[in-house]
């Protein structure tokens, strides 16, 4: 992986080179925009709003508005120039338990790796904060913007996990949800109780490589059928309209219904398994 970064750890008066590396590979088909008249591919162009002709990408710059109609022009020299130091510096501020940070807060995850003599004092840094749990709460600078940063060990690495600030979250009092919990909700214990049941039945470890985009591959097999035939699909049957505004959802039947379907699936679960394993074995060759 190519490093998009190059600079330091800092906290107290330790400092550690190391480079940044996206952590993040983003499966996502590439759809080509078409003129519906002809199926002509659509080309993006950045057009001068003055003159109305493309402009090609060298001769675009970037610039700040700062009074009606005149720009301070900046390039990428001038972005690194403004704040050196800032733009090539992971600063660590204190060190929390990752447990305290909401989930909501982290926004992208990039692995930092050790550049060249900067091996042990990484190492040392990844010790220690597996040792004590602790995590780094730090600022960096990424492309024009400072963030709010975690660094976390993770399997042998150390990981740059940005973070959202607060005043970007929306609050949630805004969201639309029951008053009250349960006697808003009029939510039962018994209710609550199988829910709690349900909860432990689903219960497993976390193994995220186990599932897998399965839209994105729906829809791969829905594209590959019609160039197969060369002509439109009937649309696919709609789902299951989501219950009416008003109507009354018995959610323990639901619950129970839902318990039960756990049970059942663990002996047919069982048994694919061992049909599996049956079919692995080496069959024995006849004489």
């Amino acid at each position: 992986m190519r490093p998009i970064w190059t600079g330091t750890i800092s906290f107290g008066l330790v400092s550690i080179p190391v480079r940044l590396v996206p952590a993040e590979a983003r499966e996502e088909l590439d759809f080509t925009l078409l003129d519906t008249r002809d199926s002509s591919p659509i080309g993006y162009q950045k057009i001068n709003k003055r003159t109305g002709q493309p402009v090609p990408a060298d001769r675009i710059a970037r610039g700040f508005e700062y009074a009606q109609g005149r720009y301070v022009i900046v390039s990428e020299d001038d972005l690194r120039r403004a704040s050196p130091e800032r733009t090539r510096r992971i600063d660590i501020h204190s060190f929390a338990d990752l447990d305290e940070i909401d989930p909501r807060y982290f926004d992208r995850p990039y692995y930092l790796e050790p550049a060249p003599g900067g091996e042990k004092a990484y190492a040392l840094l990844r010790e220690a904060l597996e040792r004590t749990g602790k995590v780094g709460i730090a600022t960096v600078v990424v492309k024009t913007r400072e963030h709010l940063a975690a660094v976390v060990p993770r399997a042998g690495i150390l990981v740059l996990n940005l973070l959202r600030h607060a005043s970007e979250l929306r609050d949630p009092v805004r969201a639309r949800t029951p008053s009250g919990a349960r006697n808003g909700a009029r939510v039962s214990d018994r209710e609550v109780k199988m829910a709690e049941r349900l909860i432990q039945e689903m219960a497993a470890p976390w193994k995220p490589e186990q599932y897998r985009d399965d839209y994105r591959n729906d829809l791969m097999a829905f594209i590959k059928k019609r160039a197969k035939r060369g002509a439109l699909e009937s649309a696919p049957e709609e789902a299951t309209p989501p219950a009416r505004r008003g109507e009354v959802v018995d959610i323990a039947t639901l619950l129970r219904k839902s318990l039960e379907g756990t049970r059942d699936a663990r002996p047919r679960a069982r048994a694919r398994v061992s049909a599996r394993a049956r079919a692995a074995r080496p069959r024995a060759r006849s004489a």
